[in-house]
């Protein structure tokens, strides 16, 4: 009888018969070339024949593209291991945050508020329903909850509805925290994430004393502000700028920062937006698009689809470099997002661009009531009726029940972009997250079907936009590089 032919072949059979091996990496085409990518984030763009000689192990080391390769880690020409033990290193360098969590701390102070936003995330209360405030009890046990963990910086965010309406509560949580925080050692930040139309010199001068931050929205001229943030008996812009310069007077230029939100009625006035924040002293502005949550998700009737965001995105970068061309320094600060994820050999901790998601990992929120969730979308999630993103409640589960639960865990699990289907084969999976609040709205799951998530066909355009920008234009370049 014949022997049984081996199921499988020798790895010798899969030995290169060149003088090089090929590391693990991910290509997509950009125009007339392609980009590869590996997983630390080091990036070259190849000719179609360069590629093609390359998986083919035909490339010639005289070549420069063969050095530059070499160089960042996509080939190697021997048997050592310093090469890969160097990658390894610079892996272990770009996913150390995921150690460091959770650094994010929303308390949701109040649900109530004074403006009726008509893409509000959440379900604001009147001014005069104080049943929708955190309690004390909720607050300290919430303050206690931060303390475990193990982040060396943490960062204490009050939100709303209208944090200040409760500002009582959020001065208590300030003085506790850092009062624990003597015996802690921590590098511990607050801001107060406020549409600014409560401030008084009460308030500014206790943030001055105990170096607390203030964030505002500011969506354009005062036309287009007023009508996407109308404040009964005013105007919610003129509000908002003599906070922000009350802001500046007492607390310094960079203890005020603001965003704006893209609705339907900003989607052609990019220009407008960005000179206003020029106009108004800023110096960054992040081009946001409109979350699918809360009352944006009910309320507004007209709608615009990530083509529509994508061509508001260039309009507005283009825009942005022209005036740093110009002599006036400005930053668009999602582009300078994703750039720390293309450059700096740490990445980014922004919550949205995490693998496995941001969620629980980089944030948490606490909400008026006591629950806990494991991000602030997930909390606006909760609003519509589904509370799978609510890890707990302060009265009924510990920390590591809720840290270590399968409420977390599973979309954690669900969301490594590296085993993903699409995603690990995207060139551009080291620059992306996963965001399964996001998915789960509009998709119906954690993960998501990447052929058809706007989540993802932003991320490619924005991204394919950029490594444009930076391979055909060096002033862009150069600019941007400067943002990092």
């Amino acid at each position: 009888m014949n022997a049984l032919k081996p199921a499988f072949s020798d790895r010798s059979a899969f030995a290169p018969s060149e003088g090089y091996r090929l590391l693990p990496f991910r290509f997509n085409r950009i125009g007339d070339r392609y980009i590869a990518t590996n997983d630390v984030g080091e990036y070259v763009f190849l000719a179609p024949s360069e590629l093609t000689d390359l998986v083919n192990y035909r490339l010639a080391p005289t070549l420069p593209v063969y050095r530059e390769l070499q160089s960042r880690h996509f080939i190697l020409e021997d048997t050592s291991r310093v090469a890969v033990d160097l990658l390894a290193l610079k892996y272990r360098s770009r996913v150390s945050r995921v150690a460091e969590f959770t650094a994010l701390h929303m308390f949701v102070v109040t649900l109530r508020c004074d403006h009726s936003c008509h893409y509000c995330q959440v379900s604001r209360q009147t001014e005069d329903r104080a049943n929708f405030d955190m309690s004390r009890e909720h607050a300290e046990q919430a303050v206690r909850m931060v303390f475990r963990s193990p982040a060396r910086r943490l960062k204490i965010e009050f939100q709303g509805g209208e944090p200040l309406l409760n500002f009582d509560l959020i001065r208590h949580i300030v003085e506790y925290a850092t009062l624990l925080n003597r015996d802690e050692r921590r590098d511990l930040a607050f801001v107060i994430a406020s549409n600014l139309s409560r401030l008084t010199d009460e308030i500014l001068d206790f943030c001055r004393e105990h170096r607390v931050a203030l964030s505002t929205s500011l969506d354009g001229p005062q036309d287009l502000h007023d009508k996407q943030r109308p404040l009964r008996g005013g105007s919610s812009h003129a509000a908002a700028l003599g906070g922000i310069e009350r802001a500046r007077r007492t607390l310094g230029n960079d203890a005020v920062s603001a965003l704006m939100t893209t609705t339907p009625d900003a989607i052609e006035r990019v220009d407008e937006i960005i000179e206003e924040y020029a106009r108004t002293g800023f110096h960054s502005i992040f081009l946001r698009a409109l979350s699918p949550y809360g009352f944006a998700a009910r309320s507004l009737v007209r709608r615009y689809d990530t083509d529509d965001w994508v061509a508001f995105y260039k309009r507005g970068l283009r825009r942005v470099l022209e005036m740093n061309r110009a002599g006036f320094r400005m930053r668009e600060e999602y582009t300078a997002i994703l750039l720390q994820k293309i450059f700096s050999p740490t990445g980014t901790g922004y919550i949205d661009l995490q693998s496995p998601a941001g969620i629980g990992i980089a944030g948490i929120v606490y909400n008026y009531d006591g629950s806990v969730y494991a991000s602030d979308e997930g909390r606006m999630l909760a609003e519509m009726g589904e509370t799978q993103f609510m890890l707990g409640h302060l009265d009924k589960n510990s920390y590591e029940e809720m840290m270590t639960g399968e409420q977390l865990l599973a979309p954690l699990d669900a969301t490594v972009l590296e085993s993903a289907p699409r995603c690990s084969d995207c060139a551009f999976m080291p620059y992306c997250g996963a965001d399964p609040v996001f998915h789960q709205a509009t998709m119906g799951d954690w993960l998501g079907h990447k052929a058809f998530s706007s989540f993802c066909a932003k991320q490619t355009a924005v991204l394919e936009h950029l490594f444009e920008l930076l391979e055909t234009d060096p002033g862009a370049r150069e600019t941007m590089l400067g943002w990092i």
